[in-house]
């Protein structure tokens, strides 16, 4: 396995990639480039004239970039999907493809704090340029914006009580590694379902760090305007706030709010689902644990 392709395994590769209907002299984006494998696999199926754009916020990711004239790796958060485009004299795409979340490369190296099985200082940044990590948020957080995170991302029913453990401990103890996040919410973390509930926690910080749900929020609605009609998207998530986001945003056009209708009263929305909610095999799950949580959705533009 090669050293890009083991940084992040690709996940729902042939599902993704079939999804956006290639066309071989089209224009196609992916959004998260990571290791490479989904950009590879889309210049595969691309002929002399077509041309890939890729973008990853991450340093890392620059690592793997292709050496291939139809290519361009575009250092930045996917949020500027619509600028940078414009600045490479692009102004429609065939096709957008999105891996969101966690690369496996980032779960896998221990000080970049993302992994609840890895001892390491509590980082947790996508973008190793930015300026909030999760040892700012866990040791500067109030109460209030603690339990805020802890319900809204990590979905857990006693946020306010983690909150406040949170904030008891670190009172006596800088809370800089992840055992001593570990030993600050120790109490709820119930026999049996440790490592679930702890990685809710970490999910809820990792979140908020990188400002995932406003960054795919403003991704997703820049699409109508990026995508051409008859054009494809291709999105995996892995979360049910990241799904739910999507999904709605497929069916209604916008985060929130009813769709728009047009002069007759009819639901007027830019992209049509294509297909239903796609899910990996058992299979793929035993070679890549990471994809046992994903989902793809695909859709098509239908209004200019």
């Amino acid at each position: 396995m090669s050293d890009s392709i083991s940084y992040h395994i690709p996940v729902l590769l042939k599902q993704s990639i079939d999804g956006l209907a290639i066309k071989p002299d089209g224009t196609y984006v992916d959004v998260t480039f990571g290791g490479g494998g989904h950009s590879r696999e889309i210049l595969n199926r691309l002929g002399e004239n077509g041309r890939l754009y890729a973008f990853d916020q991450d340093a890392d990711a620059l690592n793997n970039t292709i050496d291939d004239p139809r290519f361009t790796l575009i250092h930045q958060n996917f949020k500027y999907l619509k600028q940078y485009l414009r600045f490479y004299g692009v102004s429609e795409v065939d096709g957008v493809l999105g891996d969101f979340g966690v690369s496996s490369h980032q779960f896998d190296v221990a000080e970049r704090g993302f992994s609840t099985r890895f001892e390491g200082a509590l980082d947790m940044r996508m973008n190793q340029q930015s300026e909030l990590t999760a040892q700012q948020v866990v040791n500067e957080y109030d109460e209030a914006a603690l339990t805020r995170i802890f319900s809204l991302y990590g979905e857990l029913k006693n946020a306010r009580a983690i909150a406040r453990a949170i904030i008891a401990f670190r009172q006596h103890t800088p809370i800089r590694l992840g055992s001593t996040l570990q030993e600050a919410v120790r109490a709820f973390l119930p026999k049996f379902k440790e490592n679930k509930v702890l990685a809710q926690i970490y999910q809820s910080i990792r979140i908020e760090v990188n400002a995932e749900m406003e960054v795919l929020e403003s991704f997703l609605l820049q699409l109508p305007a990026v995508v051409k009609v008859g054009g494809r998207i291709s999105l995996i998530s892995y979360h049910s706030l990241e799904d739910r986001c999507v999904k709605r945003f497929i069916r209604d056009g916008q985060m929130e709010g009813a769709p728009e209708k047009d002069w007759y009263g009819n639901v007027s929305v830019p992209f049509k689902k294509v297909g239903g909610l796609i899910l990996p095999d058992e299979a793929e799950i035993a070679i890549n644990n990471r994809a046992r949580s994903a989902k793809l959705r695909i859709a098509e533009r239908i209004n200019d």
